[in-house]
């Protein structure tokens, strides 16, 4: 597809450069803050209307906490349908006194708009709203077929968007998800992410006695419950890195050969990484690639270690309770009931009277890089922008794309439009403009590709 065909829309995007700007700014200024029940079913409506408007079928959908909105544009029989995700709930704001500038009273600086949810990620779905309204204004249609689903629930764990994705299934058929949401590259590369891990979290409690006792009085008599978690916790991971939790690193898919090349064409300065963190070396395994920590194998990480005393001063107490807080990162093809079952197996092996309590966990996704929609994605970025996207195979977060890619069986992919410090979650939470409008232009290439794609699927 020639630059020709987009320069009409890319125009009229450029020209209402202002104004989308303007709206944006109001959108954001409505708090939709799905921990604390704030302003959702407002912003909700907001969005319905705006889908309307544009000659979409929009309505919310009710889930057991918060509802979905979705919207349906299908007019195009024989073309593809992407289904555009998005989510219109944010964080809280806290702590306040840490913004330049109230958080839901949008502020320019320095060509930055300053607010909560800007870049995550009511800045980023509204721009590709922006890019649909651009294509219907200028060609009285879409190129292809749209569905735009957005949660409300992102932010507090996406609860109950897979029973919701199960149960309307037949409502959110598609030929490929695309999520515009978290950052670029540092440098201000466009990226396009295939995947991403999941994650199983767990607790370990351990009791000895009935109370704490004096260390000298009963040190050496009762087992101390720190010392029983210590000890249960280095057999599960020893000082080379490696996770010696029985079978879990088993069914573990290694990398395709097209992965290890795109990650060996990711720019990484290691050095700059390591001064940021304030770190002379990685954690073990010292041998490991970098980008393979992240993307190619599972992690255990112990969050948080209680007992005992941690006041001022000394207190020679011999504690009897102990509770370890950890995270596994899953990689394909783990599942979180399956690292369970083994951590649960290792702790009753080595230390039977340990609790083990299994928390929340979330599936990895990965969708395979030679899908036909990936070059299509990757040419569109690469016209809207004027420069190719970083490839990554996965990242190390967790979000639920396995909804689309296990329950749909649809391809997912993450394009990115929102800068690198957009400090979203944190206080002054920002979207450079230019990364809002060149998102805008992104959002038209994508839907112009994908419609001439010769057929769906």
């Amino acid at each position: 597809m020639a630059m020709t065909e987009l320069e009409t829309a890319f125009a009229h995007i450029d020209a209402h450069a202002d104004d989308f700007v303007a709206r944006v700014m109001d959108y954001v200024s409505h708090p939709s803050i799905s921990a604390q029940n704030k302003g959702i079913r407002e912003v909700a409506g907001i969005l319905v209307d705006t889908l309307t408007a544009m000659g979409f079928e929009a309505d919310t959908i009710a889930t057991k906490n918060h509802p979905m909105v979705l919207g349906r544009w299908e007019k195009k029989p024989g073309k593809p349908t992407v289904l555009l995700y998005g989510h219109y709930d944010v964080q809280p704001p806290e702590p306040l006194a840490e913004w330049k500038s109230p958080p839901f009273e949008p502020t320019i600086r320095d060509g930055r708009i300053y607010a909560r949810g800007i870049g995550d990620n009511k800045g980023q779905h509204f721009a590709q709203l922006m890019a649909i309204e651009t294509l219907l204004e200028t060609e009285g249609e879409l190129p292809c077929n749209v569905l735009f689903l957005l949660e409300g629930e992102e932010e507090i764990g996406s609860p109950h968007i897979a029973e919701f994705v199960a149960e309307h299934a037949e409502k959110l058929k598609a030929d490929l998800v695309i999520t515009s949401d978290g950052p670029l590259h540092e440098s201000g590369q466009p990226i396009i992410t295939f995947g991403v891990r999941g994650v199983a979290s767990f607790e370990l409690h351990c009791r000895t006695a009935r109370r704490d006792a004096h260390s000298g009085n009963f040190g050496g008599v009762m087992p101390n419950a720190i010392w029983k978690l210590v000890h249960l916790l280095s057999t599960m991971k020893n000082e080379a890195g490696e996770i010696t939790i029985e079978g879990i690193n088993e069914p573990v898919i290694p990398p395709t050969n097209m992965e290890r090349e795109a990650v060996s064409q990711l720019p990484l300065d290691l050095e700059a990484i390591k001064a940021d963190l304030g770190i002379d070396e990685l954690d073990a395994p010292v041998d490991r690639a970098y980008y393979d920590r992240l993307m190619f194998h599972p992690t255990l990480t112990i969050n948080g270690f209680h007992g005992g005393y941690g006041g001022e001063g000394t207190k020679t107490v011999l504690p009897c309770e102990a509770i370890a807080k950890c995270d596994i990162r899953l990689v394909e093809p783990l599942t979180p009931e399956y690292v369970f079952d083994k951590v649960r197996d290792h702790v009753e092996r080595h230390a039977p009277d340990v609790e083990f309590i299994p928390r929340n966990g979330m599936l990895p996704s990965k969708t395979p890089m030679d899908s036909p929609f990936a070059a299509t994605i990757e040419q569109a970025i690469a016209e809207a922008r004027g420069e190719t996207p970083l490839l990554y195979p996965t990242v190390g977060g967790s979000l639920p794309d396995y909804v689309f890619t296990k329950i749909l069986k649809t391809p997912a992919f993450v394009v990115p439009y929102a800068n690198a410090d957009e400090a979203n979650h944190a206080p002054n939470e920002n979207l450079k403009i230019d990364l809002f409008i060149k998102g805008i232009k992104t959002g038209a290439a994508v839907l112009k590709r994908i419609g001439r794609m010769h057929e769906a699927g």
